[in-house]
């Protein structure tokens, strides 16, 4: 990449204050000041308070080391294989600091691996220009002096927070994108999250190179969709991976229902599982992952269920292998944790059960320790139209007479309002 000399914002020119950032964060800056080292807040911090947003975290650029940055924190942790970084401790709050990326001129230390045009180890360390052309977008690469408290701008970042332009740094998008697939899951997020147009340069290679993340570890994917469906915007990242082709890439067997005669079903179903649990975001109410990825793969369960019933084998076992088979068919793909399967399988397990009325079985399900998770979930393939409203209105009504319904519980129509399904921690 060609270096460019910076732009330069003064004090007075731009609205970024220490007054908005982390008084611990500020610590850390001026704390690798003192101890002889340079240190910049970066990323999303400098980019959210350019836009007048709360950050959500704040990061930090140095020219220390990892092991200096320790040596200058007692608590601090170094983590990570792939990019080393070091996580600088307050209570509950987390300084995440990265020493300057380099590009293989002018090297510190470190080391870097490409395997295939994909970088698999990035430790090179380099100077403050080269760290500044190996972030991702142009947006994400604004650094905040705290030595003069100018913001510096390599990539025309500046100008594309003010056009609402999401860019890729450098002249060949489609390199980027090989170098690390990734950035094309964070292309759909931040646009969904800034409300940016992403640059037609950068759109393009979207939808021909999904088949790239295939490249990526699975568990790193399942922390990128984490990112990209719990921050608020589910929703509008569904629509736009659906539409760049990469959820097909992610969860191909519930994007191979979508094509079939009743895929309208499945799409509303996931649409309204991540509406609400973007409406619980909102609202600061917890939600629950494990719920979010029952639903996800639903549409897979439920086909599979149904060729099972079909061939003759009993409810409970054909329920049971067809989530073994979604599962195992998914984990090479977004590698879902098992803290997260166990209460998956549950909720699943629980549909056909919800569906005997007769005796005791329903006292019984009742106190199911999965039973509310899995009663949402019904009413939410209720909505979709999916599953019986009436069944879905039978067990709102079997709770309020045994008890209530559980407080904050919503879902499908019943009783003549509506009520929406939720997500809920513990599920």
């Amino acid at each position: 990449m060609t270096f460019h000399s910076p732009l330069i914002v003064p004090r007075s020119e731009h609205r970024l204050s220490r007054a908005d950032i982390s008084e611990n964060a500020l610590k850390v800056l001026y704390r690798l000041r003192e101890g002889g080292y340079e240190a910049y807040l970066v990323g999303g911090g400098v980019r959210d308070l350019l836009l007048g947003r709360e950050p959500k975290d704040f990061d930090v650029a140095t020219d220390a080391t990892p092991e200096q940055v320790r040596r200058v924190f007692r608590n601090c942790r170094l983590i990570g294989r792939r990019f080393r970084l070091a996580h600088v401790y307050f209570g509950r709050e987390i300084v995440e600091v990265a020493t300057f990326r380099g590009s293989g001129h002018e090297q510190v230390a470190g080391e870097r691996r490409v395997q295939n045009g994909l970088i698999v180890r990035d430790n090179l360390y380099g100077t403050r220009e080269e760290d500044a052309l190996r972030r991702d977008f142009s947006v994400n690469g604004l650094y905040y002096n705290i030595a003069d408290f100018s913001v510096i701008d390599y990539a025309g970042g500046l100008e594309d927070l003010r056009a609402g332009r999401l860019r890729l740094i450098g002249e060949d998008p489609e390199q980027r994108y090989r170098e690390d697939p990734v950035r094309m899951l964070r292309a759909v997020r931040f646009a969904c999250k800034l409300g940016f147009d992403i640059d037609p340069a950068c759109e393009r290679p979207l939808f021909e190179l999904g088949h790239l993340l295939g490249d990526v570890p699975p568990a790193r994917l399942f922390e990128e969709v984490l990112k990209l469906l719990q921050t608020g915007l589910g929703l509008c990242a569904f629509e736009k991976l659906r539409h760049y082709r990469l959820f097909a890439r992610l969860f191909p067997a519930t994007d191979e229902s979508f094509d079939r005669e009743d895929g309208g079903v499945s799409i509303t179903f996931v649409s309204r599982g991540l509406e609400n649990t973007d409406q619980r975001i909102r609202e600061d109410k917890p939600v629950a992952p494990a719920f979010l990825f029952a639903a996800l793969l639903w549409a897979p369960v439920r086909r599979r269920f149904a060729r099972l019933l079909a061939r003759g084998m009993v409810a409970n076992e054909a329920m049971l292998h067809a989530a073994a088979d979604a599962l195992v068919r998914q984990r090479p793909l977004v590698a879902i944790p098992k803290r997260l399967t166990l209460p998956m399988r549950e909720i699943w397990s629980l549909q056909p059960r919800l569906e005997r009325r007769e005796g005791k079985r329903p006292l019984r399900l009742l106190a199911h320790p999965r039973f509310r998770a899995a009663y949402d979930f019904l009413l939410l393939r209720a909505e979709a139209g999916e599953a019986d409203a009436e069944l879905a209105d039978w067990w709102t009504r079997f709770q309020a007479a045994n008890g209530g319904v559980p407080a904050g519980t919503t879902g499908a129509k019943t009783r003549g309002r509506r009520r929406r399904p939720a997500t809920r921690k513990g599920k």
